[in-house]
């Protein structure tokens, strides 16, 4: 495996805790590896400019540090969809400056992880779908499924909107992101037999999670 795209059952599904760890995974298999965030909401003031937590948590888990902008070239300051906060900070989200940061991103590094914004139907602007950039970029997907109620559904769902959409879904990985959920492991098992492609692995429920460590826990294709 080289580059992916990450993508999710919902927002809050995982994606970038299991992007950090698919990241440490590569690493440890011996690539250099690094990850980016197209397109972040809920962006925090620094004095380097606006931040977003699961950007940084990518550009920390690489290989390298590259460049915040590189990782993240729209990061939008309102916890909203990307078109509205797109709109509200006054930023048109076009596909040059995503694609110009990739091609700097990937001449530094073996594999790029990049990771969509919330499930896979959420829009990047009003002209510009997550599979648009997919397609531009090439990249085979990665389905994150959130362990709740309901994930049985959506990850079914979110795989036939792939394969609808064109892309190439490549393996999923399951995230307990509800601690409390009944039957958790039954669930995890029926979607094994149902998703049409390998798990990648299953990470568990951690209060404080290291992504580092849970990479130890997948299973990467060769």
């Amino acid at each position: 495996m080289h580059s992916c795209f990450v993508t999710g059952t919902d927002t809050g599904a995982g994606k970038t805790l299991a992007s950090a760890s698919l990241l440490h995974a590569l690493r440890m298999a011996g690539h250099r590896a690094v990850g980016m965030k197209p397109v972040a909401s809920g962006c925090e003031r620094t004095v380097q400019g606006w931040r977003n937590e699961d950007a940084l948590a990518l550009q920390a888990a690489s290989t390298s540090t590259p460049a915040y902008e590189d990782v993240n070239p729209f990061a939008l300051p309102q916890p909203l969809a990307p078109e509205l906060a797109a709109a509200d900070a006054g930023v048109a989200v076009e596909l040059g400056p995503m694609l110009e940061a990739y091609a700097r991103l990937r001449a530094s590094a073996e594999c790029v992880v990049v990771e969509g914004v919330g499930g896979w139907a959420a829009p990047l602007s009003a002209t510009l779908d997550q599979i648009d950039l997919v397609r531009a970029l090439d990249l085979p997907v990665v389905l994150v499924v959130g362990l709740r109620l309901g994930c049985i559904n959506h990850a079914r769902l979110t795989a036939r909107a792939i394969a609808a959409d064109g892309a190439r879904l490549i393996g999923w990985i399951a995230s307990d992101v509800d601690p409390a959920m009944a039957r958790a492991d039954d669930n995890f098992h029926m979607l094994q037999q149902r998703l049409p492609v390998p798990c990648w692995g299953r990470l568990p429920h951690r209060a404080r999670p290291d992504a580092r460590e849970l990479a130890a826990g997948l299973r990467l294709p060769t």
